[in-house]
């Protein structure tokens, strides 16, 4: 993904999540996680206990292009975890819709679990791709990732329904 901003990621999943409330979105309920899709399986909550994405706002990074810490005044349940966000509008954008915002694979490292691994996702070290949230390690595991973002998308949309059920 080299030469591609995170602006130009941002854009592109603006793009995709258009078409689909246009007309594909019944074509993305059918993946794992696609636009409206059921994201199931455990939640990462280790960077702050029982905290989703490290206490990070979810919605921040497609509104803000960045992660924001989130507020212990603006809080929602979601999937057994609590999740933070910096305003009652995020919380409440979050809680239309928060598949839509919430991170892929419970917000656990996207390069590991496309090795059949899980391991930790930390909110500074992220990318949305067609409209979706992934969090990755570390700076290095990030740069791995970028180097096949679909490839290890693909892969590791296999891999989480057997890791999830651990």
């Amino acid at each position: 993904m080299s030469g591609i901003s995170r602006r130009q990621v941002l854009i592109a999943g603006a793009l995709f999540a258009g078409a689909a409330a246009i007309g594909a979105r019944g074509a993305a309920q059918a993946g794992w996680f696609g636009l409206g899709s059921d994201d199931t399986g455990p939640v990462y909550t280790g960077l702050v206990d029982g905290v989703a994405v490290g206490g990070y706002d979810p919605v921040a990074y497609f509104t803000q292009g960045k992660p924001v810490e989130g507020s212990r005044d603006f809080t929602a349940t979601h999937r057994g975890a609590e999740w933070r966000f910096a305003s009652a509008a995020n919380r409440d954008a979050f809680l239309a819709d928060p598949e839509k915002y919430a991170p892929a694979y419970g917000g656990y490292c996207s390069w590991a679990i496309a090795e059949g691994k899980l391991a930790k996702g930390d909110p500074k070290n992220w990318d949305i791709v067609d409209g979706r949230l992934y969090l990755n390690y570390n700076d290095a595991i990030q740069k791995r990732w970028r180097a096949d973002v679909p490839g290890f998308i693909s892969k590791a949309n296999g891999n989480w329904p057997a890791i999830a059920e651990k």
